[in-house]
C-alpha cells in the first residue's frame, strides 16, 4: 500500500467509528472512548505543529524561510493529505478552530511592542531624524509580530502545486463551519478574513484568464458550468447547448494555476431590446440558428454564478462583467445597450415578515391599502393578512387570475421600495441590487411575472429587475453610491416608490 505520509498514516482514531453493534466487539468503556478522543486530539496537534512554520525573528525575517523551504514544502503536502483525510463537518471544523486559536498572534509580544511604540511616540514629541527612524522601526517590528503564524502556512501552501485549489476548498469548509457554528469565536473569524484577503491577492485580475464556453468546449467544463448554475438551473444537455449557442454567450474566469476550473460564470443573451422575462431567454430556440447582426443591439446579463464557494467575498463578478463588455464590444460594435435581467432574492421573505409583524395596536404597518385588503378578502373569503401569508408561502395565488391582477400594483410598489428604500448600513439590503449598484448600474425597471418558475414565484413573487449599465456613467454612479449611498434609479422606479410612500404605512 502506498505510504501517504506521516500525517495520514497517523490519522486520528477519534474520527473513526468507535463502536457498532455489528462489529461483534463489546461496547468500549468510557475510559476507552476518552483515551481514543485524546489520541485523536494529539494527532491533530502533531499535524498542526509540523505543518505551521514558526514566525521568524524580526532580525532574520527575510532569510529564515530559505534554509527550511524543502521541509516546509514537505510538511505542507503532508498537511493537505491529512486534512483531506478528515471527514467533512465537525472533524475539519475542530482542526480549523485549533489552527485559528493556537497558531495566531503572540499577544504578549504584541502588547509589549505596542507599549514601546506608544512610549516612543510620546518621547518623539515632534522630533525629526533619528528619533523618527526609531519610531518607524518599532512600528515595523510591531507590524511583523502582528502576523499570525497560520498565515505562513497559507503562504507556503499557496506556492505548492495544487495549493491554491486546496486553500479555496479549506475556506469553503471554514465558511460552512462558521455558518453551522461548528467553529466559532473571534479567532476563527479573524482567520477567515486573513485567508479571504490572501485569496483576493492570488485571484486578482492579472492571474485570471477570460474563457468563452461553446458547445465544443471540453465536456468537463460544460458539466461544471451546468452543475454550478445557481440562478436558472440547467434542465438537460439540450438546455445547456442552447445557452452556449446562437444569440447566447457564456464566459468564465479561470486562474492560470487552475486553468480547467471555472471560478465564476456569466451568461449573456444577445437581443434587440431589454428583456422583461426570463422565459424569453431560456425558452427552447434552435441552438444552431445563424445569428442576424441586425437583431443584436442589446446584451442582457441574465445569470452570474460563483462556482467556488471558498471565493465568497473575493471581487470577481465586477471584473468579469467589465471584461465581457469589452469582448462584446469587439465582436458586436453595434451593441450599445448593456443590462441585466436579475432575480430579487429575499423579497417574498421580507414581505411575509411585514405581514407577520402586523398588529391591531397603534403604529400598525400596512403594506396594502384598506381597499386592497377588502378585495383580497372578497376573492379568498378569508382575512386578508392571514390568507396572504399562506398564499405567498405556498405560491397558490398564481393559480387565480383575479389575485394575479389584483396583486400586481401593490406588489410592484412594495418591491420597488424593497430594492430602493430598504437598507443595510445605508446600502441596498438586497445583495444583488447592492452588487450592481456598486458597479455603477442604474436601477432601471421592475418586470411583473418575469420568472414564473417555482423558484421565481417563491423568491420574488415572479418579479425580476433590470439593472442598466450606461458605460460612460458607470464610474460616476459607482462613486456616488459608495460615497453618498444614493441609488441611481429610473422614472419607473421613482414612480413606484412614490406610490409606496403614499399608499403603504410601514
Amino acid at each position: 500500500m502506498r505510504r501517504l505520509g506521516p500525517f495520514l498514516a497517523a490519522r486520528p482514531p477519534f474520527f473513526r467509528p468507535l463502536w457498532s453493534p455489528a462489529s461483534g466487539r463489546s461496547r468500549p468503556s468510557a475510559v476507552a472512548v476518552a483515551t481514543e478522543a485524546c489520541a485523536g486530539l494529539a494527532g491533530m496537534e502533531e499535524a498542526l505543529r509540523r505543518a505551521v512554520p514558526p514566525l521568524p525573528p524580526y532580525e532574520t525575517r527575510e532569510k529564515a524561510a530559505a534554509p527550511s523551504g524543502a521541509a516546509l514544502e514537505q510538511g505542507g503536502g503532508e498537511f493537505m493529505r491529512y486534512y483531506r483525510g478528515l471527514p467533512p463537518g465537525q472533524p475539519r471544523a475542530q482542526l480549523l478552530g485549533r489552527l485559528a486559536r493556537d497558531f495566531g498572534v503572540e499577544h504578549g509580544r504584541v502588547a509589549e511592542l505596542s507599549a514601546r511604540v506608544a512610549r516612543l511616540q510620546q518621547e518623539r514629541a515632534g522630533a525629526e531624524g533619528d528619533e523618527a527612524g526609531g519610531l518607524l522601526q518599532a512600528e515595523d517590528r510591531l507590524r511583523h509580530y502582528l502576523t499570525p503564524r497560520y498565515r505562513g502556512l497559507f503562504q507556503h501552501l499557496g506556492r505548492q502545486e495544487g495549493g491554491l485549489r486546496f486553500l479555496v476548498e479549506l475556506r469553503k469548509d471554514l465558511l460552512e463551519a462558521l455558518a453551522a457554528r461548528e467553529a466559532e469565536g473571534p479567532h476563527v473569524r479573524e482567520m477567515n478574513g486573513v485567508l479571504k484577503n490572501m485569496l483576493s491577492e492570488w485571484f486578482s485580475t492579472g492571474f485570471l484568464n477570460l474563457e468563452r464556453v461553446t458547445w465544443q468546449s471540453p465536456c468537463e467544463v460544460l458539466q461544471k458550468i451546468s452543475d454550478s448554475e445557481a440562478v436558472h438551473p440547467v434542465r438537460n444537455w439540450m438546455d445547456m447547448k442552447r445557452r452556449v449557442g446562437s444569440y447566447r454567450r457564456c464566459y468564465y474566469f479561470a486562474h492560470c494555476a487552475i486553468p480547467t476550473e471555472p471560478l465564476i460564470v456569466l451568461h449573456v443573451a444577445l437581443t434587440d431590446e431589454i428583456s422583461s422575462n426570463i422565459q424569453g431567454i431560456v425558452k427552447e430556440i434552435p441552438s444552431q440558428e445563424v445569428e442576424n447582426l441586425n437583431k443584436i443591439s442589446t446584451a442582457i446579463f441574465y445569470s452570474i454564478s460563483l462556482t467556488q464557494q471558498g471565493l465568497q467575498g473575493v471581487e470577481l463578478g465586477t471584473y468579469l462583467i467589465k471584461r465581457v463588455v469589452k469582448e462584446l464590444q469587439v465582436e458586436f460594435p453595434q451593441v450599445k445597450v448593456f443590462s441585466t435581467l436579475s432575480p430579487i432574492p429575499g423579497f417574498t421573505k421580507w414581505l411575509i415578515g411585514l405581514l407577520s409583524s402586523q398588529s391591531t395596536d397603534t403604529g400598525r404597518s400596512d403594506p396594502f391599502t384598506e381597499p386592497e385588503f377588502r378585495e383580497i378578502s372578497e376573492i379568498t373569503g378569508d382575512p386578508a393578512v392571514e390568507i396572504l401569508k399562506r398564499l405567498l408561502t405556498n405560491n397558490e395565488w398564481v393559480k387565480s387570475e383575479k389575485l394575479v391582477r389584483l396583486l400586481q400594483k401593490p406588489l410592484l410598489r412594495l418591491c420597488a421600495w424593497y430594492l430602493y428604500g430598504e437598507k443595510h448600513r445605508g446600502y441596498a439590503l438586497n445583495p444583488v441590487a447592492n452588487f450592481h449598484l456598486q458597479n455603477g448600474a442604474v436601477l432601471w425597471r421592475l418586470n411583473w411575472m418575469a420568472d414564473t418558475s417555482p423558484r421565481g414565484i417563491t423568491a420574488s413573487c415572479g418579479m425580476m429587475v433590470n439593472y442598466r449599465y450606461f458605460l460612460e456613467d458607470a464610474a460616476h454612479n459607482s462613486a456616488t453610491y459608495l460615497g453618498t449611498k444614493q441609488i441611481k434609479a429610473s422614472e419607473q422606479i421613482h414612480s413606484l416608490v412614490s406610490q409606496f410612500q403614499r399608499s403603504s404605512k410601514l
